[in-house]
């Protein structure tokens, strides 16, 4: 049913590596809009994988807050000074299917840089990235292959946000 809504009547599609690995970080983007959560939740349905995310804390209020935890969702202090990349990279070690969703933007705004905590954690975890892009204008969700980073995250940074060129996110100025 979620597929006949989401692909037949509402007109997207999903490609590439589908099958992520067991464990992985996914880096979701361009991340423009509020509403991305709702496109990436019935691919989530389509695909039958559990995916994880994170958001930050101000998004985990009462009676929100029991929603996105049981959708999966953690919620992240990004201001505070925690070992915070330390304590989701141990999430991989405590299960055996880990699949960790966020955005490597960190906000639905326009940037120029990229946050660098989805690299640190997969790296500190051993666990491969995959992309995925959502493109609004295509209305398509394609999944990269799993990618390992390695120790020059110029490079890695450079190989990653080549997948996400021209992709045009829901809010087109913010892609």
């Amino acid at each position: 049913m979620t597929k006949f809504i989401f692909c037949t009547l509402l007109g997207w599609k999903i490609f590439g590596e589908i099958r992520p690995v067991n464990k992985c970080v996914i880096i979701v983007a361009p991340h423009t809009h509020w509403l991305d959560f709702f496109v990436a939740l019935p691919v989530r349905r389509i695909l039958n994988l559990e995916i994880n995310f994170i958001g930050k804390k101000e998004l985990f209020f009462f009676p929100l807050n029991y929603l996105l935890k049981y959708l999966g969702g953690s919620a992240v202090y990004r201001n505070s000074k925690s070992k915070t990349v330390d304590l989701i990279a141990d999430k991989f070690n405590d299960k055996k299917n880990y699949r960790l969703a966020l955005s490597p933007e960190g906000t639905r705004k326009k940037v120029d840089k990229w946050k660098t905590g989805f690299y640190y954690i997969a790296k500190k975890a051993n666990v491969p990235i995959v992309s995925v892009s959502i493109d609004a204008k295509k209305k398509e969700v394609i999944f990269s292959k799993p990618f390992y980073p390695t120790d020059n995250i110029d490079k890695d940074f450079a190989h990653l946000k080549k997948f996400y060129r021209g992709v045009v996110g829901i809010i087109t100025k913010n892609s």
